[in-house]
C-alpha cells in the first residue's frame, strides 16, 4: 500500500497525499501527539491477532502429541514445509489485494476496490487449485523429499490428505481478512480469525480424543474451523454496512489488476517461499543427523519460537501502518521515534522469550510428549536455538521498517541472506563438525549475522538521510 501512496506523494504533491492519509487514518492530527496512542490503535491489536494464531499452533500440536503419540508429532513436523508453501498463495493475493483495495477506497473508487477483490479471488482459486492437485498427486514423493521415513510418512499423509484440499479455504480466508482489514474493518477481521482459532481449539480434543481419530481428527478440526471462518467472511460481505461486495461482474480477470496484485504481494511471497525451502533443507539435515525424533523436536521447538515471532510480527504489522503513514507524509523524525519504540518493545519481548525458553525448557517440552528421546532432543535443541533470541526483535522490526519506507529490496535481501547466505551453509558446516548440535547452533548463528546486516543497512540509511 505504501509504495503506491509514496508514488501518489511524488506525483500529486504532499498536500494531496496528506488528504489521502487522513482518509485512511482519520485521527492523524490528534494521534500524532502520542506514539503510545498509535501503538494502542494499531500495534497492540495486531499483536493480539498474531498471538491468537500462534496459540492455535501450540495447542493443536499439544493435542496431537498427547493424543496420537511421539511419532505423530514427528509426522506433523514433517508437514511444516508443505503447509508453508501452500500458504504462499494466500500471502501473495492477500497482501497485494489489500494494498490496492485500501488505496482505491481512499480515492473513493469503490467499484475498483470490488473488482480488485474479485480478481484476487480468481487468482487465489486458480493458484490454490494447481497446488492442491499437484500436492495430492505427488504427496508421498513430496513427504519423502521433506525428510519423511516409513514411520512418519503415514501420519503426515493422513494429516495432509485432509489439510491440502482445505488449503483453498485457508488461502481465501487469508485474502479476505486482509481485504476486510484494508476496507476499515480491522476488528471484524480479527474477530473472524479469532472465531476460527477458538473453534479449532474446541474441536481438536473432540475429534482427537472423543472420536479417537488421532492426527486425522486434528486435520478435520482445522478444516471445519476454516469453514466457520468462511461463513463469517460471507456474512460480512453480505452485510449492508460493508463497502466491498463480491459480485459476479467483479470476477472477470483484468490483466493490469492481476499484475499489480502479484507485484505488490511478491516480496511477502518470496519470503514465504524461502522459509518453506529452508524448512525442507532443515528437515533433511535433521533426518540425516538425528532421525525422525530430531524432526519432531524441531517441530516442538518451532511451536515456541513461532509464539515469540508472532508477537514480533504483530508489532511489525501495526508499525508498518504507522510508519508508512508518516513516511508518505514526509515526517521522518516521527518514523524514527516509532521505530525506536518498536525496537525497544520487540527487544523486550524477545528477551523475555529467551529467558522463558532457557529457564523452563524441560517443562515446556513436556507439554507435547512424554517420550524420553523426544524430550531430551527437544530440550537440548530449545536451549541452543534460543541463544540469539534477544536479537530477533531488532532483526524483524528493522526488516519491516524497510518494507514500510519503500525499500523492499533491502528487506528481501536481509531475509534471503539470513536463509541462503548464512543458515544453509552453516547447516552444512556445523552439522559436519558437531552433528545434531551443530544444526541447532546454525540457527542462532544465522540470526546473529542477519542482525549485523540489518544494523549495517540501518546505519547506511541513517547516514544518507543526514
Amino acid at each position: 500500500m505504501y509504495d503506491i501512496l509514496w508514488n501518489l506523494h511524488y506525483f500529486c504533491g504532499l498536500n494531496h497525499t496528506k488528504s489521502i492519509l487522513t482518509d485512511l487514518f482519520p485521527n492523524y492530527t490528534e494521534e500524532k501527539q502520542s506514539i503510545r496512542k498509535f501503538f494502542r490503535s494499531y500495534v497492540y491489536p495486531a499483536m493480539f491477532n498474531m498471538v491468537v494464531m500462534a496459540l492455535y499452533n501450540i495447542v493443536d500440536r499439544i493435542f496431537i502429541g498427547q493424543g496420537a503419540g511421539a511419532l505423530a508429532i514427528c509426522g506433523l513436523a514433517l508437514t511444516l514445509p508443505c503447509v508453508s508453501l501452500l500458504s504462499t498463495v494466500g500471502t501473495l493475493t492477500g497482501v497485494g489485494a489489500a494494498a490496492r483495495i485500501s488505496t482505491s477506497i481512499s480515492l473513493g473508487n469503490r467499484s475498483l476496490a470490488c473488482r480488485i477483490l474479485g480478481n484476487a479471488t480468481v487468482l487465489n482459486i486458480l493458484l490454490s487449485t494447481i497446488l492442491i492437485v499437484y500436492s495430492l498427486y505427488h504427496l508421498d514423493f513430496i513427504l519423502d523429499i521433506f525428510g519423511g521415513s516409513g514411520q512418519t510418512i503415514p501420519y503426515a499423509r493422513k494429516y495432509m490428505s485432509i489439510l491440502i484440499p482445505a488449503s483453498l479455504l485457508t488461502n481465501l480466508n487469508f485474502t479476505y481478512c486482509h481485504a476486510i482489514r484494508a476496507s476499515g474493518f480491522s476488528r471484524k477481521s480479527m474477530t473472524i480469525v479469532f472465531a476460527g482459532v477458538i473453534a479449532n481449539i474446541i474441536l481438536d480434543p473432540i475429534f482427537i480424543f472423543g472420536f479417537g481419530l488421532g492426527i486425522e481428527g486434528a486435520a478435520i478440526a482445522t478444516a471445519i474451523s476454516m469453514c466457520i471462518s468462511s461463513v463469517l467472511v460471507i456474512r460480512h460481505f453480505r452485510s449492508p454496512s460493508n463497502i466491498l461486495k463480491l459480485q459476479s461482474k467483479c470476477f472477470s480477470p483484468r490483466f493490469p489488476i492481476l499484475v499489480s496484485i502479484v507485484g505488490i504481494g511478491m516480496a511477502a511471497f518470496i519470503m514465504n517461499i524461502t522459509t518453506g525451502m529452508v524448512n525442507i533443507i532443515m528437515n533433511r539435515y535433521l533426518e540425516n543427523n538425528g532421525g525422525d525424533y530430531a524432526i519432531g523436536a524441531f517441530g516442538i521447538i518451532s511451536s515456541y519460537s513461532i509464539q515469540v515471532s508472532m508477537l514480533l510480527m504483530g508489532i511489525c504489522q501495526g508499525m508498518q501502518s504507522v510508519i508508512g503513514y508518516f513516511y508518505a507524509a514526509g515526517h521522518r523524525q516521527m518514523t524514527l521515534h516509532i521505530l525506536r519504540k518498536a525496537i525497544r518493545t520487540g527487544s523486550l519481548i524477545a528477551c523475555c522469550g529467551f529467558i522463558i525458553g532457557e529457564a523452563f525448557a524441560p517443562w515446556l517440552v513436556k507439554a507435547f510428549t512424554s517420550n524420553p528421546t523426544l524430550l531430551q532432543l527437544s530440550e537440548e535443541g530449545l536451549r541452543y536455538t534460543f541463544l540469539a533470541m534477544p536479537l530477533l526483535g531488532f532483526q524483524l522490526i528493522v526488516t519491516s521498517y524497510f518494507q514500510s519506507i519503500r525499500q523492499a529490496p533491502k528487506a528481501i535481501t536481509m531475509n534471503i541472506s539470513r536463509q541462503f547466505l548464512f543458515l544453509i551453509p552453516a547447516l552444512g558446516l556445523f552439522s559436519h563438525w558437531w552433528g545434531l548440535t551443530g544444526i541447532w547452533l546454525a540457527i542462532p548463528f544465522a540470526d546473529l549475522m542477519a542482525t549485523l546486516i540489518a544494523l549495517f543497512f540501518l546505519w547506511r540509511t541513517d547516514r544518507k538521510a543526514d
